[in-house]
């Protein structure tokens, strides 16, 4: 059965980006993510990743579309 949430430092590697990044974007919520636990540790559900995933795609195709053939 797939995990339904995830450490951050499984986003970091999954994105490959460091683990200060990954923190950062749930922090400006672009990442929606949940604490859980005693100690407050950071936990990402993989759909919600998999939704910014897509959403960094479309953003991406925007920005080379509103570049043009330069």
């Amino acid at each position: 059965m797939a995990k339904r949430f995830i450490p951050l430092t499984e986003v970091s590697e999954i994105l490959d980006i460091s683990s200060a990044q990954a923190y950062a974007l749930v922090r400006s919520g672009e990442l929606p993510a949940i604490k859980v636990g005693g100690r407050g540790q950071w936990r990402v559900e993989t759909s919600e990743l998999e939704d910014y995933i897509q959403r960094m795609y479309s953003q991406t195709r925007d920005f080379v579309r509103a570049q043009g053939d330069d």
